[in-house]
């Protein structure tokens, strides 16, 4: 069995490589060797001729954690940190968020000479531990990209009562870090993290008035961004937390562009304003981003700061079919649906295998969710919150519908899956299939809501062989009180603002089971789940399953 597993791990690697790849890996022993750390050392330490404003605020408590001597990141607080980057016993995902220095901005909303202090301390610290020596997260093209930007965008706060011998060494290490990006960035296989590089390359340009790099970094982000960006708008990630980053970091590189009194590329320009919309598409009524494909709520008020900062007023779409998702409103329910295949490699790091999920929010008020993403300090979420049953969707013999691979992304998934949209009179059907998956057979699911938003209503029909255990899970949001009313085979439900909903079901058994909400950032809360099972029978099984508004009920 092991023997097997190792087997297929194998296989999906070598499906998966392809020549950056093996060029990045072959590249590696290069980049940490003595030898290439003394050609960066030659790099110069010229003091920026432009610098890029940034333009995004800084969160003060988080700030005043640091300036104190601690250090907080995605929710972890660690005590006595003067080199968090080099912190044991926490993630990968904490040490490269940590790596980014995205947490300036904090300093700065601060705002104190001690805030100052405190910053330039901790990027001495990094220089000497981290300067011009290789670590694999410190040093990842994608972090080293946005370290840049944020170095680059703070350096005016930094460098007030700084002395000669920090700036010197500020700069240079910029001229190492932008050399060494500028080396391995013809390397970096697909993903997100092409555009992130291409933003620290393009920052840097500017900040040395080089037109010829800038040329030449600019082209490289428009081809990124037709590869990457969808018909819809949407990234071929299918993430909203990496829709809304893509979306902020384009921001950031138009507005220096701006700044610099250079060109705003026309490929540039559109991206944000067809990505602008598909933001607005994955948010609730509360104004945070539904929880699909490694996504967390993130910050209502930041998101609307994004919004308003992209100067696109277009509006969401009700279907984003290259994306592959539903949008179904009516009055103050909102509907979002996975009716999308997995993305691709590359882009499937962070993949749920979440296929024909929902989310369902009532006005400001979230009521059916999918478990979310927690990224914090440690792993032990990570593969938990990938599976099916983290969904609010079915699942067959608890066999996730995609394959979730022990080295991130996504192994065996479906062999199709579409979906069809229909409306009247304000009513709204879609009719979704997913087709084969990880060896389950079929699974369809019909959706409808009514005009009045008041009426919900689902099928679920299981194909495959007899007698295949199967559930349908809805994943509760921590807010929502629910009660199992057995007689009636139904769960009563009850929002903070004491709106009521029946859950009804047949077909199968229905239970109140204990589930985990994943949704705010740093945050894991207890919750409950519906949960209806069933079997098939004759290579089929079907349940059904209403969700009224008590209000409504006749």
């Amino acid at each position: 069995m092991i023997a097997n597993r190792a087997l297929r791990l194998l296989g999906h690697r070598v499906r998966r490589a392809n020549i950056r790849q093996l060029l990045y890996a072959i590249s590696i022993p290069v980049f940490k060797s003595s030898l290439y750390r003394r050609l960066l050392e030659k790099s110069g330490n010229e003091a920026p001729q432009f610098v890029p404003t940034d333009i995004w605020p800084g969160n003060a408590n988080r700030g005043s954690v640091t300036v104190e001597g601690d250090f907080e990141c995605l929710g972890t607080v660690i005590r006595d940190a003067d080199k968090p980057w080099l912190a044991s016993s926490v993630s990968d995902a904490w040490l490269a968020n940590v790596s980014e220095f995205d947490w300036l901005r904090d300093l700065r909303a601060v705002g104190s000479d001690a805030a100052r202090t405190r910053a330039r301390e901790l990027i001495t610290r990094w220089i000497e531990t981290h300067g011009s020596r290789w670590q694999r997260h410190s040093w990842q093209p994608a972090v080293t990209g946005v370290r840049l930007a944020n170095w680059l965008g703070q350096r005016e706060f930094l460098a007030i009562g700084a002395n000669t011998n920090f700036l010197n060494q500020f700069d240079g290490s910029v001229h190492q870090q932008s050399h060494y990006l500028r080396h391995i960035c013809k390397f970096i296989p697909a993903g997100f993290d092409r555009i992130l590089a291409c933003k620290g390359l393009i920052l840097t340009a500017l900040s040395t008035k080089d037109s010829r790099q800038l040329s030449r970094w600019v082209k490289q982000l428009d081809r990124e961004i037709e590869a990457q960006i969808l018909g819809d708008g949407g990234h071929v990630s299918r993430s909203p937390a990496i829709e809304l980053s893509l979306l902020r970091h384009l921001i950031d590189i138009r507005s220096a562009l701006r700044d610099a009194k250079e060109d705003v590329s026309h490929a540039l320009q559109t991206a944000i304003d067809k990505t602008a919309p598909m933001v607005r598409f994955f948010r609730h009524g509360d104004g945070g981003l539904a929880l699909f494909n490694g996504s967390d709520e993130d910050e209502g008020w930041l998101i609307d700061v994004v919004l308003s900062r992209s100067e696109a007023r277009g509006k969401p779409l009700e279907s984003a079919p290259h994306s592959g998702f539903e949008r179904l409103a009516a009055n103050r329910t909102l509907l979002l649906v996975d009716v999308g295949n997995p993305p691709p490699a590359g882009f499937d790091q962070q993949a749920h295998a979440g296929t024909l999920g929902f989310e369902m929010s009532v006005g400001k008020e979230r009521v059916i969710t999918n478990c979310g993403a927690h990224f914090g300090a440690t792993e032990a979420w990570l593969e938990a919150q990938r599976t099916t049953a983290a969904h609010s969707t079915v699942i067959v013999e608890n066999m996730n519908s995609s394959e979730l691979l022990s080295i991130g992304g996504i192994g065996s998934r479906p062999n199709s899956v579409s979906a069809e949209r229909r409306e009247a009179d304000g009513n709204i059907w879609i009719d979704a299939a997913m087709m084969g998956g990880t060896g389950t057979g079929d699974h369809a699911r019909r959706l409808y809501l009514s005009a009045n938003g008041g009426d919900i209503r689902g099928e679920d029909t299981v194909s495959g062989t007899d007698s295949q255990k199967f559930v349908a899970r809805f994943h509760l949001h921590p807010a929502v009180q629910a009660s199992l009313v057995r007689q009636a085979n139904s769960v009563l439900m009850r929002t903070p603002s004491g709106s009521g909903w029946r859950f009804r079901a047949s077909g199968g058994v229905i239970s109140l089971q204990e589930s985990v909400y994943l949704g705010l950032p740093g945050q894991v809360k207890r919750t409950e789940q519906v949960v209806i099972s069933a079997a098939t029978q004759n290579g089929s099984g079907q349940i059904k399953w209403a969700i009224s508004r008590l209000a409504d009920e006749t």
